[in-house]
Parts: structure tokens; C-alpha cells; sequence
């Protein structure tokens, strides 16, 4: 744990009732489907009984969230409701005033937050890029002043704008940020020290992304839905919130286009996903907080992938071992082969004392870098300094992972010779994203690009600088 705070105490699988074989079987299905997971934990009757963090990643580090930032937003709305500032029959217009177009439309004038939650304010599609767009310096009014094409309430589609809206209007009637909010009324109260957010230029919260939590934090949150909002001896969340908001509302389309997910065309609550056990809060790229409440069971995990994949494995692997207590033998191999998980360093040699120096071509699609930017790779102690011109300096081990915070936020390297090409790997471990540097020094030039390109933009510099702001374009 590294010095952090426990916040759900720990129990061998066999104590619980659950089956280390099956949390086996688990791991041994998601490395047969190459799915790259960061962390799991699994939370049975009330404690953690298996966790595991894939090196680089550890478990004290806060981790972006991506729309599972969404399911919190859920709450916040929730703890204003409960204190009477705020109504599900509230509408847009009468809270935000300052932010409506002056030619709004009459549907846009009967957006509610009941519809905004469940996400059926009627746009055809997210209408995030496009209210950007058309207001970039005012999202809701954006929001606000884009056509429809359905009457509110009828049909559920994806809509990251909505929760950008939900936050100024919880704002709005709290009298403080959304961070500060949920920090006094959630986190504190449950022992969560390092909430971190994302935020555009003005420093508002994005809302519906940008939430940075632990692993742990995660399945806390998790077993605290399960608990009906109940921690320890404190209602922080009122019981009826919970239940409304981890209920059907409206049935649902995954919003990967032409996707068939089973666990996303469950139908839709208050930001949350309803499963084929249980609802859970999903993140892109695969972060995910999974209840189920039938087997009183929670899992928390962080990947760079596709949830659903994640989720087959939990009910085709994990599911059957609940109530199915096995050995301590079993137990103490699972505990060890937890503890040794880790992703792949970079395989090549050291060449120790080559260097390099090219500069960047940026044309390959998902490039982090700009496009001429001067690479250079020095040799050092058990590993190399990769110098980007005058934007950053990066440490990078051989064999073995190496951390530098170049622009305040972390990033863990490791890297190779391969023949005449210097490869490194630069994992920005608050995120699911690593970068992929390749230095031909045959062809005198380099590549940088993203594993999978962050929602936020390409840009590494901007998700490596601290503060973490990653729309400075938006007010």
C-alpha cells in the first residue's frame, strides 16, 4: 500500500467465500485475450480479497478516470438533491440562465436534469465536439443551442455535454466547485486523500471526464453503492438516490457505433450502466467500477482496452467461484502471482555509451510530439536521458522501469537498442496511455505516437504538465 490510507480492510479468498482459482481463471482469460489491464481489485462481502497492480502502474497513484467521472457526477446531483437545492424536474434554463442562447428552442427550454442524467435531452448523437464548436467558450450554452432529433425523454444517446452541464448547474445552486463539493461531502468523509481533476481554462471540472482516483478509491466507491450509500455508520449518500440512480431509466445503445455489447445494451441509469449482473461506471479505454449486488461483489479495474472484454471474463471466470471457497495453498499462489504482475519492459540491448540525435517526423497518425522537434538520446547510468529540444527531458531504464516528472506529472520509461533503432515505451501512468518512441538512427529521424491517442488530444506536453489542464482552448 505504500504508506496510503486502507480504506476497505483485506481478507484471504478462502475467508471470504470466494474462489482464488476462479480470480486465477480471471487473469488467465484476460492474458489469453491480450486485454491490457493496469489494476484490479476485488471486493467480496466487504473486503478486498484480491488486488493487483501491473508495473509500471502502482497502487498509490491516482489514475484518470475518463466517464467513469460521470457516475460521481451522479452523486454530487444526489447530495444536492438530498439537500434540497436541486430537483430532478429542474430545468436548464431556470438554473443557468446567464448560459441560454437568446434564440433557444422550445425543447431546449424542457431539458430537465432527470434528462440529462439518463442522458435524453434528444440530440442525435454526442453533441459535444459539435456545442464546442458552435460556443466554444460556453459549453452549455452550446449545449442549449443545437437542433434535436427526438422529444426529450424518449431515447437514450451517449452525451458527454450533459455532464459538463449537470456539473455548473450542481455549482450553481452548491455555491462552490464540484471538486470541493464531492471533496466534503464524499471523499473526506470516506478516507480519499487524493481526488485529483482535469479542468478546462477557466478551472472548472469537466463533469463528465477528468476525475483521478486510486484503484482502491474505485472499489470503495463501488462498495459504498452496494452498501446503499452507507460508510461505516454515516448515510453519506441518501439510500433512495442510490437505488434511483443504479436503476433503469431508459433502454440504451453502446456508444461505440455498431458495436454489440451485451453490457451496454442493458438499458441506462442516472450515469451509470445497467449489466447482465449489476450496473457498473465505465471509463474509456476500460475503466470500470462493476457491482453486483446478488453476490456482493464489487471490481474495480483500470486497463488500456475494451470493457466488455473485461466484463465476459467476469462473469464467465469470476462469477463461478463465488460461494466456492477453495485453499490457503491456492490463495498464497494467487497472492504471489499478483504481486509479480507486470507489463513488459522494452526487450533490446544497452550499447552502453551510444547516443543518438535526429529530429521528429510527426506525420504518423497519433504522433505526441511536433513534427521536427530534436530528439536526443544520451546514455547514462542503467539507462538513457531522452531530451525533446527544449519541451521535456525524459529518464529511461534498461530492464528495469525509470521515473521522471519532466513537467511536474510522471512518466515511467523503459527502452532498448534494436539494432540501429533506440525504442522506448513512456508510460503516462496517471492515464491509460503510454507513448512509443522509436529512434532510427539509420534514417536520421524519429517517431513518438500514442498507444491509443488520449480523448483530450495528442499533445504529450499536455498531459504531463501540472497543473492538468488539458482544454486550455475552452472557457
Amino acid at each position: 500500500m505504500s504508506g496510503q490510507r486502507a480504506l476497505l480492510p483485506r481478507s484471504a479468498p478462502a475467508a471470504s467465500g470466494i474462489s482464488s482459482r476462479s480470480i486465477a481463471a480471471l487473469l488467465d482469460r484476460l492474458e489469453a485475450r491480450s486485454v491490457e489491464c493496469h489494476s484490479i481489485m476485488v471486493v467480496h462481502r466487504g473486503h478486498i480479497v484480491a488486488e493487483g497492480w501491473w508495473a509500471p502502474y502502482s497502487a498509490e497513484r491516482p489514475r484518470l478516470l475518463y466517464s467513469l467521472t460521470k457516475s460521481f457526477m451522479s452523486i454530487a446531483v444526489g447530495l444536492a438533491v438530498a439537500d434540497g437545492l436541486l430537483s430532478l424536474d429542474d430545468r436548464v434554463v431556470q438554473v443557468l440562465p446567464d448560459h441560454v442562447p437568446a434564440d433557444v428552442s422550445e425543447q431546449a427550454r424542457r431539458i430537465t436534469v432527470h434528462h440529462l442524467l439518463s442522458m435524453t435531452a434528444g440530440h442525435p448523437t454526442d453533441s459535444l465536439a459539435e456545442a464546442w464548436e458552435l460556443e466554444p467558450d460556453d459549453l452549455v450554452k452550446g449545449f442549449l443551442g443545437l437542433p434535436f432529433a427526438a422529444a426529450e425523454g424518449t431515447r437514450h444517446v451517449y452525451d458527454n455535454s450533459a455532464g459538463f452541464v449537470l456539473a455548473r448547474m450542481v455549482e450553481r445552486v452548491a455555491g462552490r466547485g464540484l471538486p470541493e463539493f464531492l471533496d466534503e461531502r464524499l471523499f473526506k468523509p470516506m478516507g480519499v486523500e487524493h481526488a485529483e481533476w482535469d479542468r478546462v481554462k477557466s478551472g472548472a471540472a469537466f463533469g463528465f471526464h477528468g476525475l483521478h482516483l486510486t484503484t482502491e478509491a474505485i472499489a470503495a466507491f463501488g462498495e459504498l453503492l452496494l452498501r446503499g450509500g452507507l460508510w461505516g455508520d454515516r448515510q453519506l449518500v441518501p439510500r433512495d438516490w442510490v437505488e434511483l440512480a443504479t436503476s433503469r431509466h431508459i433502454d440504451s445503445v453502446p456508444f461505440r457505433d455498431g458495436a454489440d455489447d451485451a453490457d451496454f445494451s442493458c438499458g441506462y441509469g442516472y450515469q451509470f450502466w445497467m449489466s447482465r449482473h449489476g450496473y457498473h461506471g465505465h471509463g474509456s479505454f476500460g475503466q470500470q467500477c462493476v457491482v453486483v449486488p446478488s453476490h456482493d461483489l464489487v471490481v474495480a479495474v483500470t486497463a488500456q482496452g475494451e470493457a466488455q472484454e473485461v466484463l465476459d471474463a467476469l462473469w464467465e471466470c469470476l462469477l463461478p467461484g463465488v460461494g466456492q471457497a477453495g485453499s490457503t495453498e491456492d490463495d498464497e499462489i494467487l497472492a504471489d502471482r499478483l504481486r509479480r504482475l507486470s507489463l513488459l519492459p522494452v526487450p533490446g540491448s544497452a550499447d552502453p555509451g551510444r547516443s543518438a540525435g535526429v529530429r521528429l517526423d510527426a506525420s504518423a497518425e497519433g504522433s505526441a510530439l511536433p513534427d521536427g522537434t530534436t530528439v536526443l538520446v544520451d546514455a547514462t547510468d542503467g539507462g538513457w536521458l531522452v531530451r525533446f529540444e527544449s519541451l521535456l527531458d525524459v529518464e529511461v531504464g534498461h530492464g528495469v522501469w525509470r521515473e521522471s516528472s519532466p513537467l511536474g506529472r510522471p512518466i515511467v520509461a523503459s527502452g532498448a537498442w534494436q539494432g540501429s533503432t533506440f525504442v522506448a515505451d513512456l508510460y503516462v501512468v496517471t492515464t491509460p496511455h503510454r507513448v512509443r518512441l522509436a529512434v532510427d538512427t539509420e534514417a536520421g529521424t524519429a517517431t513518438a505516437t500514442w498507444s491509443t491517442v488520449p480523448l483530450t488530444g495528442p499533445d504529450l506536453e499536455t498531459h504531463v504538465r501540472s497543473p492538468l489542464m488539458t482544454r486550455p482552448d475552452v472557457g
